[in-house]
């Protein structure tokens, strides 16, 4: 059956997408139905660590289909096990609980950080269970993590909301300061704001964070959820900075593009008890056994060093971009990166970029001025070059 003869309208209206079905990816290309190739620099946003359909997770695939699926979240299975090994062998971080998605794992890291804040009462004996979020952060799509998010609206989409997530300003420690109660058992952030518009808290910044919330006695919980496994340049975010976290998430790249994700924390944070966390789903072996070849190559000799050097050169040539058309410049860390356009065309350059013949290229504006590079931690120089090329060609259209 041709594509024509299927009705996309049998899925629920949740955004605006445009007519054409993508049927193959290899590497930074995706293919169409119509057979159009496109160079996709949003990777699932920023899901697709290695790539569209890398050797190594099909060959993870293949190879654990054929063993076992699913035996259940009541037992213990091998690739779950080695790479929950690899995960703290290579981070400050004692134990890993296994999720399905980056909104799960900040569920449970808000639950993790109550239910110690429970077990840690203040002086008082009064319960702790605020947690400090950012304005223009987001954690995710649940309820809980809606309500943990910064975005712009989300306060009044589906109210009331859950309680209990004070708002500071990212970069400004005294913000933070000024929040903290009796009530306060945590500080949670991204170490890059993604959907914020691709704004990283500064060095000092995490330090001064780091320190407030030792003196405080509160929980350091870092949502890596976009900025973590190799995007920054580093294995994770945090550790540019040099600090150490309490509790960490992951999502999006430590799957490669298989739900996965992950809740992390020091051995003395982590206080589940049996029946308060858990998923039917939960690091079962044949994801897992994805995250596992993904990590491999990422811990691979030089891997990271040449995330750095791709990312510095994407910063390089969006510079250059941006003196040239009079733009107000880029920022980011590794290959996360925007390019800030100084007005409100992002959404035209968008449709434009992707609407271009024979080739497309895919493109994201989380920020109508702005846009966001999230490829391939792999991409090439010349993917590089050939995407600045054809957003030189779409700026020519749109007359900029």
């Amino acid at each position: 059956m041709e594509y024509k003869d299927f009705d996309s309208n049998k899925l629920m209206y949740v955004t605006n997408r445009p007519d054409l079905v993508f049927t193959e990816g290899n590497g930074m290309w995706l293919t169409d139905h119509k057979g159009k190739r496109y160079l996709d620099y949003l990777q699932g946003w920023a899901v697709n660590a290695l790539g569209h359909s890398p050797q190594c997770i099909q060959d993870a695939l293949v190879a654990q289909s054929k063993k076992l699926l699913n035996p259940s979240p009541a037992f213990y299975n091998a690739p779950s096990i080695e790479l929950a090994n690899l995960l703290t062998a290579n981070s400050v971080f004692d134990r890993v609980f296994f999720a399905n998605s980056g909104a799960e794992a900040n569920e449970g890291a808000i639950k993790l950080a109550r239910k110690w804040g429970k077990k840690n009462p203040a002086t008082n004996g009064d319960a702790r269970f605020e947690i400090i979020t950012f304005k223009h952060s987001f954690h995710g799509r649940t309820i809980a993590t809606m309500s943990a998010s910064g975005k712009d609206g989300w306060d009044t989409m589906f109210a009331p909301q859950v309680p209990g997530f004070p708002k500071a300003t990212l970069n400004d420690l005294a913000s933070v300061e000024r929040l903290i109660t009796k009530h306060t058992v945590a500080v949670m952030l991204e170490p890059v704001q993604g959907e914020g518009g691709v704004i990283p808290a500064t060095r000092e910044f995490m330090q001064g964070l780091r320190r407030l919330t030792k003196q405080a006695n509160l929980l350091l919980i870092v949502d890596e959820v976009q900025s973590g496994m190799g995007r920054t340049g580093e294995l994770f975010g945090y550790q540019l900075s040099g600090i150490e976290p309490d509790i960490m998430t992951l999502g999006k790249g430590i799957g490669g593009g298989v739900p996965l994700a992950a809740l992390l924390a020091r051995e003395e944070i982590a206080c589940f008890e049996a029946g308060e966390q858990g998923g039917t789903y939960n690091g079962n072996p044949l994801m897992t056994a994805v995250g596992v070849a993904v990590i491999k190559e990422l811990l691979k000799p030089g891997f990271l060093e040449t995330v750095r050097e791709r990312g510095q050169y994407l910063r390089d040539r969006s510079l250059a971009l941006s003196e040239k058309y009079g733009f107000e410049g880029e920022r980011g860390e590794g290959l996360l990166r925007a390019l800030q356009l100084g007005r409100d065309i992002g959404p035209q350059i968008v449709e434009a970029a992707r609407d271009m013949e024979p080739v497309g290229l895919l493109l994201n504006s989380p920020r109508p001025n702005l846009l966001r590079f999230m490829p391939s931690l792999n991409v090439s120089k010349d993917e590089i070059d050939q995407m600045f090329s054809m957003l030189e060609d779409v700026l020519a259209k749109v007359g900029q």
